[in-house]
């Protein structure tokens, strides 16, 4: 519905454009009738904007107010010291029908929705926005907007969710096992990444675990210590000891990192972030932030989540690949350099540990896309030197090359590569790395 009356209202709109535009007014709107629903926001307002008309300039009015309370890149309009990432200067002078923003307005509130947001799990809204990810929103020749499935999910047969036990269990394996008997301040500096992160499932189990982690560290340390403290770790809760709101920022911009292609997935993975940061946060607590420390209640995780191909760098533009590329395809590519985006990672021996999801796309799939791409993957992996390889075998060897001497990787992969003739060159790989630990057969 948004896409089909940003695209009539807005015809000088390129079509990533329109992606942009729709991606973040969605995306803002459900941040916060979430927060409505958790006590955070007034209830209702949204909901109000159903009266009157200029619903669009009015809901600008909410996005710029939550700029000044949560100092989120959801909500980033003007540039401003010490904060990092490209504010947005597109969104605010759109137009938007009054009609299709009140009738999304009203499936949000009862009884049009049967949804409580103050319960809906994380898990389960990445779940919805992993759909929302497998589609792509093209322009037509006469400019109107078309929502299709993006070709490598067709392919596939659909988006698969990654199980949340699955999550579980390689984040136990992974995190838990690298900080197992450490202290707090001895994995202060841990840095976690999902190089494929999609909807933010893994980088979601990561940080819940390093929450649950710290929280009980300072507990069996002594909880009144770490509340006298002048930058106190824990407060009593409604639900018992809790980690302070800056415990938490702390926790996430230090510890979780993710890069993604899909600028969608970007935000989404963002989303998903902030909402676990707002969990034990309620407007009180928010107001008081902002009059005693001049606080705003959320991080900028725009140096921690970036968009771009993990699997490509900055030399992909050498030699003759561009004068095989359009604008599109350029795009499309988006090539990522690891030193540049996370240079004290990088020098300081790389990630400590790396999970995920990477995306299975064979590669007689992508020739029809960007050949050259395909040129470059075998010109770089070993992992592509043997026949119709699949992607997932590249982002197992990056993976490896962005890994600490002592640092764990856990990915959830198809299992034909330790049998098949194209698994070979990744097969060597690890044996001649010594760093193979275990594989667990989750089963059909």
């Amino acid at each position: 519905m948004l896409a089909r009356n940003v695209a009539l209202c807005n015809p000088s709109l390129s079509q990533r454009a329109l992606k942009a535009a729709v991606q973040l007014t969605s995306v803002r709107i459900i941040f916060l009738r979430i927060c409505e629903d958790r006590g955070i926001e007034e209830y209702g307002v949204l909901q109000g904007l159903q009266n009157g008309v200029h619903v669009y300039s009015r809901l600008s009015e909410l996005f710029q107010r939550a700029d000044e309370r949560y100092n989120s890149g959801l909500f980033h309009f003007s540039q401003e010291r010490d904060r990092s990432g490209q504010p947005d200067e597109l969104t605010l002078s759109l137009v938007i029908d009054d009609k299709p923003l009140k009738d999304i307005l009203k499936a949000l509130y009862y009884p049009d929705s049967p949804f409580e947001f103050s319960v809906l799990p994380i898990d389960i809204l990445g779940q919805v926005y992993e759909q929302f990810l497998g589609k792509v929103i093209r322009l037509t020749a006469g400019h109107r907007a078309i929502v299709e499935e993006k070709p490598e999910v067709k392919k596939a047969g659909g988006v698969y969710y990654t199980p949340s036990y699955i999550v579980d269990y390689i984040v136990k394996n992974t995190v838990g096992r690298f900080i197992d008997g450490k202290s707090t301040k001895q994995i202060a500096n841990l840095r976690i990444l999902d190089p494929a992160c999609g909807s933010g499932s893994f980088l979601i189990g990561a940080y819940e675990y390093l929450l649950e982690w710290h929280r009980d560290w300072y507990i069996s340390d002594g909880a009144e210590k770490w509340v006298a403290k002048k930058d106190p770790r824990l407060f009593q809760g409604r639900n018992g000891w809790q980690l302070t709101t800056a415990e938490k920022k702390r926790i996430l911009l230090n510890n979780i990192h993710g890069v993604d292609i899909d600028p969608q997935a970007v935000e989404v993975t963002k989303l998903s972030l902030l909402l676990k940061v707002l969990e034990e946060e309620n407007a009180e607590t928010i107001v008081k932030n902002l009059s005693l420390f001049h606080e705003r209640a959320l991080p900028d995780l725009s140096n921690n989540i970036k968009c771009g191909n993990s699997l490509i760098g900055d030399e992909f533009y050498d030699g003759q690949q561009m004068g095989l590329l359009g604008q599109d395809d350029l795009y499309r590519v988006n090539p990522f350099n690891w030193k540049k985006q996370y240079p004290e990672i990088m020098k300081d021996d790389g990630f400590d540990v790396i999970i995920g999801n990477p995306p299975y796309v064979r590669i007689q799939a992508l020739k029809e896309w960007v050949p050259a791409e395909v040129e470059f993957y075998k010109q770089e992996y070993r992992s592509a030197q043997k026949g119709n390889y699949d992607l997932y075998l590249l982002f197992v060897e990056q993976g490896l090359n962005l890994l600490s001497k002592s640092g764990k990787l856990g990915f959830i992969l198809p299992s034909k590569f330790l049998t098949t003739d194209y698994g070979a060159g990744l097969r060597a790989h690890w044996a001649e790395k010594g760093v193979f630990d275990r594989v667990v057969d989750f089963g059909p």
